[in-house]
């Protein structure tokens, strides 16, 4: 059988052996790629491929026959890569953490649900059952439509009766139902067991009954005698008791209910005293600016509390953190009245009410808030007991006190000031007392720890006991003297603004010392000027040399503490009980005396008479003032436990003149620079 004969190629095509030939014959391709040689005899009818050289890269090994043949071991895992390593999980059962071993190595790359099912498989058959059941349905609903159709062409024809008579026909909702479940606490249970006998019941019947004849008695020996103290204590005692029960209880006394109560106590006092409230805010003086160099005060609130009747006002303190709270201590400057004492803290939202009130078994003779912890209220009681109270806590108990094992004082505690927290962080304040000693006292975990910072020694005046200079009376030493006659009685002092070892202290005797914590053998200074006992030192909030004093001789005095000699003495006419600067003003200053009277200074004004001087009390003594350090007002408290509030009009709190264009004065430097010119001017006046 012949082959069969190819086909001849189209015109202007070749064939595969010309491209092969033609391919072969390309000089670039066969010389640069494929090195390839053709044969003598040719390719034959059909092209073959060309032979393809490789080359070895540069760094490859060069390995021998026996390594190039041996076998190496590759075993494949259905590990996922991504899966996490090392879970660990919580044994509830054995209560710790525990490696969890299976770790779900499946990973799914392309996931999708088929719609199709192989028609003998029991699912397949069950829809199929299914369908033909619907069906079968339909086909019913069908059938009794059209029976139904020709019944109601039979009653068509209305029917007449005596009665307005209509069908209709309605289909109801039928509220599909849910099932719930919930789970719930059991009661709590107990396991109780007990033998009883006959001879048990009659032992229990027969104490009961001898008990219900000693009650018997008992009703009929107090129908006789009235009442005896111990069935009152009784009686009080479950009285009490149900009270708390129904306190708690009851949702009057809840927390929510007192939070509540409380918002509307503010807003009824604010309703009741809308006009004093008006008046704090906006209210000026008009009539200052026809009085020159005059002033007045404006009364506005007055606190005071039932619990504090026949209490004097011996203390009070600003918040350092809420300008509207101030707190106040009540107690007696008599020696023969002496009683418990009482702290309350009032705030100007609700003049009617304490916010926060403790009592004492002594006087409280002083108290200060701390300066960063607001809610640390430092107490000074008359038995010489230091305490501290955090009224956050709401508790009438102290979270520190001092007793006679901790260095106590065994005299009144006229005076106490917080310090500035120390590197160590460590929470301490300073107290005076007239047994001649001035303690620091610092906060520990458990107690208050105490330390002695100045022992006040005796200094005779120039005119009396040894002076520094010579010997005494009658040949007596100094020093003998000082150590017969004890401690001097500290009844106040102050610390520096800006020198915080640098502190001042007022006596009985009428001396005042500069002190220093760094050097507590003597006194840096002595200064002479009052007869009477000193009642207040305050050293001035701009100015850094000049301090007041306070006394019961009648005077207030300006010092300079570099100057042995009072600058300015002021004769207010009675027993001065307080003095205090204004924090706003380097000049300005307030005196309270005796006779119930504020006096107002302004040494830029005027320097010899006041520029207020009014009667705030009838009947009453002051006792102590404070300023308030934001706003143009002060408190005021008096020997009948009252505290009143009063404005400064215009003229009393004047501003400094505005700073000239371009110019950019802080306002410290603008109050110092105004009490530098003041005692220019008072020196000038002495060398004339």
């Amino acid at each position: 059988m012949a082959p069969p004969r190819r086909k001849p190629a189209p015109a202007g095509k070749k064939t595969g052996k010309e491209k092969s030939e033609e391919k072969v014959a390309s000089p670039d391709i066969n010389e640069a790629q494929h090195h390839h040689h053709e044969p003598e005899g040719g390719y034959g009818d059909f092209a073959e491929p060309p032979v393809v050289q490789r080359v070895a890269p540069p760094d490859q090994l060069n390995l021998e026959d026996k390594d190039l043949g041996e076998e190496i071991t590759r075993a494949l895992k259905g590990n996922n890569p991504n899966a996490p390593q090392n879970i660990i999980r919580y044994s509830n059962k054995e209560k710790q953490f525990k490696l969890d071993a299976s770790v779900e190595q499946l990973a799914v790359h392309f996931e999708m649900e088929g719609w199709l099912l192989h028609k003998d498989t029991d699912e397949a058959q069950r829809i199929v059952a299914a369908e033909q059941a619907e069906q079968d349905a339909i086909k019913k609903l069908k059938a009794a439509e059209a029976e139904g159709d020709g019944d109601k062409e039979l009653s068509d024809a209305q029917l007449r009766n005596q009665f307005n008579f209509s069908e209709r026909a309605t289909q109801t909702f039928n509220n599909q139902l849910r099932d719930r479940s919930c789970a719930t606490e059991p009661p709590p249970t107990s396991n109780f067991s007990e033998t009883v006998s006959q001879w048990e019941i009659f032992d229990s019947y027969s104490d009961d009954l001898e008990r219900q004849k000693m009650v018997k008695e008992k009703k009929a020996a107090l129908a006789k005698k009235h009442s005896s103290s111990e069935d009152k204590e009784e009686d009080a005692a479950s009285l009490l008791d149900k009270d708390s029960k129904k306190k708690d209880n009851d949702p009057i006394h809840s927390e929510s209910m007192r939070l509540s109560s409380k918002i509307m106590e503010r807003m009824v006092n604010q309703n009741t005293y809308e006009d004093i409230a008006e008046d704090y805010k906006y209210w000026e003086d008009e009539s200052d600016r026809f009085k020159d160099g005059e002033g007045t005060l404006l009364p506005l609130w007055k606190f005071y509390t039932e619990k504090a009747k026949k209490k004097h006002v011996t203390s009070m303190c600003w918040n350092p953190e809420y300008n509207d709270m101030f707190a106040v201590g009540y107690g007696s400057y008599d020696f023969m009245k002496q009683g418990g004492g009482l702290i309350c803290v009032w705030s100007l939202k609700n003049p009617s009410s304490p916010e926060f009130s403790f009592t004492t078994e002594s006087g409280v003779m002083c108290l200060d808030f701390h300066p960063q912890h607001s809610s640390l209220l430092a107490v000074g009681l008359y038995d010489g007991t230091v305490m501290v109270y955090d009224i956050r806590s709401r508790v009438n108990k102290p979270i520190f006190q001092s007793t006679v094992k901790t260095g106590k004082h065994t005299d009144p505690v006229w005076e106490i000031h917080w310090q500035e927290e120390d590197l160590a962080k460590s929470l301490n304040f300073i107290s005076v007392s007239t047994d001649g000693r001035v303690v620091l006292w610092e906060m520990s975990k458990n107690e208050l720890t105490y330390q002695d910072i100045m022992e006040l020694k005796l200094v005779g005046i120039s005119s009396g006991i040894g002076s520094g200079s010579g010997g005494g009376e009658d040949g007596v030493d100094p020093d003998e003297e000082t150590s017969l006659c004890g401690l001097a009685g500290g009844c106040c002092f102050d610390f520096h603004k800006t020198s915080d070892h640098l502190f001042l202290v007022g006596t009985e005797e009428g001396m005042i010392h500069k002190c220093s914590k760094a050097y507590n053998s003597q006194y840096l200074e002595t200064y002479e000027g009052h007869h009477m006992a000193v009642y207040g030192v305050r050293f001035n909030h701009h100015h850094n040399r000049t301090f007041l004093s306070a006394s019961a001789d009648w005077t207030v005095k300006l010092w300079d503490h570099q100057q042995k000699n009072p600058l300015l003495s002021f004769d207010l006419g009675n027993a001065v009980g307080d003095v205090a600067w204004a924090p706003y003003s380097s000049t300005v200053f307030a005196a309270i005396t005796n006779d119930g009277k504020v006096h107002v200074f302004d040494l830029n004004e005027n320097r010899h008479d006041p520029l207020c001087d009014q009667k705030v009390v009838r009947k009453a003594k002051l006792t102590h003032l404070r300023f308030n350090p934001r706003e143009p007002f002060l408190i005021v408290g008096d020997d009948h436990g009252c505290v009143n509030a009063m404005k400064l009009s215009p003229n009393l709190r004047k501003p400094p003149p505005p700073p000239k264009e371009g110019e950019t004065v802080q306002e410290k430097e603008v109050e110092s620079g105004k009490m530098d010119k003041v005692l220019a001017l008072l020196e000038k006046g002495e060398n004339n």
